[in-house]
């Protein structure tokens, strides 16, 4: 297949295979990954994207940063801003050159990896999750043509599939933040009734040790930032599959303390029982959302705008990537919403932002996965679907 290079010129740098993931790591249900594996196919590859299609407010535009970027997910920058990191459902892991908004060359700095969705950049260092591992990449900044062996930091995570690609960052209190999902649409395993090792978001050190659990019951999160004036972790969090179309809920969460308790698997949505679980398990026990996001909208990567190029009221707002559902009777998400809300969580609403990856015939084109704000203000929203990173600007109609 000939992927287009629009936005993204430039040769291919080197790369390196290093396995990391366990041999026990269990698969996906045939349907499940038939059905994952449909919905990554990229037809829109080797043409070009039809970013047109896309409606934004009034004052904003789109373009096409990269279109090769093959199952793009979760982005970081490096320390000053002029590389873009990017992991993938794949088995790479990307550096793009950023130069006056552009993607001027593309560099493969690792592959082989087992779904390095998750990477995070700290001193240097670059930062790759890959299942049951953590791996980290030494002054990769200067390496991008001949990458740096990776050193493991951590090989003990649950090396299951389902739920088990992670979304990773350092928090303000230097410590990186890995979460682990729940190996399953629901359940409660056997080997883990207190819900710390699935179902969670964790901490550790940056070389890996005092991995610690600081939220339970969450089903999957796939997206987490600190708000930039309470410094308070939030984090998007997928919902149960099989309960209908309308429920229940994803949920934007916020953890004000260590050790709250979101819900999963007796609590849905903030307010659904469980069918199997629920018994004796009342919502009220929980922390509720801080804001419900629709059901099966699949919502993922989330960033506070910190930038200045958007207009003022987006100050400290959200944008959230939905990827789009995949067993519902009609399709929802395949957009970029924003939410406002009070640094407390109140008064959260959600506002639609970029639409228009979801054709009107419900076949889908893109599937966004990741937002992150460059220096000069501008967002970028990675797209696993059509492998591609787009850059969105605003002047002032």
């Amino acid at each position: 297949m000939q992927w287009l290079r629009r936005g993204c010129s430039g040769g291919v740098g080197g790369g390196s295979r290093f396995p990391v993931s366990r041999a026990s790591a269990r698969r996906f249900t045939a349907a499940w990954f038939a059905v994952a594996a449909a919905l990554l196919a990229a037809p829109y590859a080797h043409a070009a994207l039809p970013i047109d299609r896309i409606k934004l407010p009034p004052g904003f535009h789109i373009e096409v940063l990269c279109a090769d970027v093959p199952g793009a997910r979760e982005m970081t920058l490096s320390g000053n801003g002029t590389l873009l990191y990017v992991g993938s459902i794949g088995g790479d892991v990307y550096a793009l050159e950023l130069k006056d908004g552009k993607a001027a060359k593309r560099h493969i700095v690792a592959s082989g990896l087992s779904m390095p969705v998750g990477v995070a950049w700290r001193n240097g260092a670059l930062y790759v999750s890959a299942v049951s591992s953590i791996v980290r990449l030494d002054e990769i900044d200067r390496h991008l043509d001949d990458p740096p062996k990776a050193v493991v930091v951590t090989d003990s995570l649950p090396s299951e599939r389902h739920h088990g690609w992670k979304f990773i960052a350092f928090g303000p209190d230097g410590k990186l933040y890995v979460p682990q999902g729940a190996p399953c649409n629901v359940c409660l395993p056997a080997s883990d009734p207190q819900r710390v090792h699935f179902a969670m978001i964790g901490r550790m050190d940056p070389d890996g040790s005092h991995y610690e659990t600081i939220a339970r019951g969450v089903r999957n999160t796939v997206g987490f930032a600190w708000h930039p004036q309470t410094h308070e972790l939030w984090f998007t969090d997928n919902g149960r599959d099989m309960l209908g179309d309308d429920i229940p809920d994803d949920k934007l969460n916020r953890l004000a303390h260590v050790g709250e308790d979101f819900g999963f698997p007796y609590c849905h949505g903030g307010n659904v029982a469980d069918p199997e679980f629920g018994a004796g398990h009342p919502c009220s026990g929980f922390t509720p959302p801080a804001l419900k996001l629709g059901a099966h909208v699949a919502s993922l990567g989330m960033r506070f705008y910190t930038g200045s190029m958007f207009p003022a009221d987006y100050k400290n707002s959200i944008f959230i990537a939905e990827h789009g559902s995949w067993n519902r009777s009609k399709k929802v998400g395949y957009r970029v919403v924003r939410v406002s809300a009070n640094p407390d969580g109140t008064n959260a609403r959600q506002d639609v932002f970029a639409q228009g990856w979801l054709n009107s015939d419900e076949t889908q084109w893109g599937r966004p996965a990741d937002v992150l704000t460059l220096p000069d203000g501008s967002l970028l929203v990675s797209d696993d679907y059509a492998g591609a990173i787009y850059r969105v600007t605003y002047t002032n109609p």
